[in-house]
C-alpha cells in the first residue's frame, strides 16, 4: 500500500538554490571551508558530508558568495542539480516513501541523488530536469506546496 500522500507531511516543495554533489576519494581531505560551513550553527544551509571506507560524498546548498565562500569553486563547478525535500517529519514507522517517490521518476528516465535524514528525504535531480520531474510526480498524485523552506 502506497503511502498517504494527502499527509501534509508527505507533500513535496523545490527548494529554490541549486545544490552541488561531488565525490572524493576516501583518503582524501574533506575542504576545511565546508567543515567550518557545517559547524556555523547559524546556517540553514543543507550540506551533507558522507564518508565510507570507498569515497567521500558531498552534498551541498550553493549559497550567494557574500553569503558563504565555504566550497565556493566545488560549488561553482558541480552546481547543476535541483532539490525535491518532502516536507516531513515524517513518522519512522513509514515504510516505501523513497521507492514510490523515485518510481515516477525512473519510468520518466530522469537520473536522482537521494539522501534521507531523521526527519525526512531529499531527491536531487539534474537542474536541466526539474520541470519534467515536477510534472511526473504530480501525474503520479504527490502535492507540492507552493512555498519551499
Amino acid at each position: 500500500m502506497p503511502p498517504p500522500l494527502q499527509d501534509p507531511s508527505l507533500h513535496l516543495a523545490v527548494l529554490p538554490r541549486l545544490f552541488f554533489v561531488s565525490q572524493q576519494q576516501a583518503d582524501e581531505s574533506i575542504p576545511l571551508s565546508l567543515l567550518e560551513r557545517l559547524q556555523q550553527k547559524s546556517s540553514g544551509a543543507f550540506l551533507s558530508i558522507t564518508r565510507t571506507s570507498g569515497e567521500i560524498s558531498i552534498v551541498g546548498e550553493c549559497l550567494g558568495a557574500e553569503e558563504d565562500s565555504a566550497g565556493a569553486d566545488l560549488a561553482k563547478a558541480k552546481a547543476t542539480w535541483r532539490c525535491i525535500k518532502i516536507a516531513g517529519p515524517m513518522s519512522f514507522g513509514l515504510t516505501g516513501v523513497m521507492a514510490d517517490l523515485t518510481a515516477p521518476l525512473k519510468q520518466a528516465k530522469i537520473p536522482i541523488f537521494a539522501l534521507s535524514t531523521w526527519n525526512t528525504d531529499y531527491i536531487l535531480v539534474p537542474e536541466n530536469k526539474i520541470d519534467r520531474a515536477v510534472e511526473a510526480l504530480k501525474e503520479d498524485g504527490w502535492i507540492f506546496l507552493a512555498n519551499a523552506k
